[in-house]
């Protein structure tokens, strides 16, 4: 028996990264997935690791800053698998190398905070009313701690980020009489966006590797999903409006 069985999760962002090692994770522990990306390409590959191993998925293709291609992506999974359960909202979006506040023009900092906090917001909104037929639910926001510590070169991603933080807890006060549990993750994972960072800033890399207690990046699957997987799970019924640092100890402000 899994964790989530009989639970229809829908992943932003699943083609690579951590939303890929989320989706894996959760239909590991017996979820059917929903994956969308904004490469169609790469959801299909999740989509088809997911099902080698046994799993039930659903792929699709869209920009989640765009309303119309979050309800096309949640509609399908719903279609595909009767219902929905559980939402992570992982996809995101920050330039790379980053941009300093006095760098940044209008359309770059917007696109930052549509692929971010707009899109959440999206999700959210577009989700509660299949969880609302099923009487629960659980959502999963993604946070970093580029938002807490207020990171150089990070402006537009650190709001929205935080954004995000602020959302969820409101979602959690306002929805939890519904029985829809909403909680915050912040990692430090694996994801080609670290791996750029490596390629880009080597010897600052290896800095921040060496301020993490347990001396290593987290990775995408075995330790963030598995802790998606919590709290989404029964484990966590009483768990919401909390942020969950999956960073090794990194020792960011909180």
């Amino acid at each position: 028996m899994g964790k989530l069985d009989g639970r229809v999760a829908f992943v932003t962002g699943s083609g690579r990264g951590i939303g890929r090692g989320v989706a894996l994770a959760m239909a590991e522990e017996g979820a059917r997935v929903g994956v969308v990306d904004i490469d169609g390409d790469s959801a299909s590959e999740t989509a088809e690791l997911i099902r080698s191993t046994g799993g039930e998925a659903f792929a699709g293709q869209g920009d989640v800053a765009k309303r119309e291609d979050c309800a096309r992506g949640i509609q399908g999974t719903v279609e595909a698998f009767g219902g929905l359960d559980i939402l992570v909202n992982n996809a995101a979006w920050t330039p790379t190398p980053g941009l300093r506040l006095m760098e940044f023009d209008d359309e770059t900092f917007g696109r930052v905070l549509e692929t971010n906090l707009w899109a959440t917001f999206f999700c959210m909104q577009i989700a509660h009313p299949y969880f609302m037929s099923r009487g629960r639910g659980a959502i999963i926001n993604f946070a970093s701690g580029s938002g807490t510590s207020g990171n150089e070169a990070q402006g537009a991603y650190a709001a929205a980020k935080e954004g995000i933080r602020g959302l969820s807890r409101t979602a959690a006060r306002e929805w939890g009489p519904d029985g829809i549990r909403v909680n915050i993750v912040c990692p430090f994972a694996n994801s080609p966006g670290m791996i750029d960072w490596a390629n880009l800033d080597p010897e600052g890399h290896a800095a921040a590797i060496e301020q993490i207690p347990l001396r290593r990046v987290g990775d995408c699957k075995d330790d963030v999903g598995r802790v998606c997987v919590f709290l989404a799970s029964d484990d966590a019924d009483y768990v919401t409006a909390q942020t969950m640092w999956v960073d090794g100890g990194s020792g960011t402000v909180r």
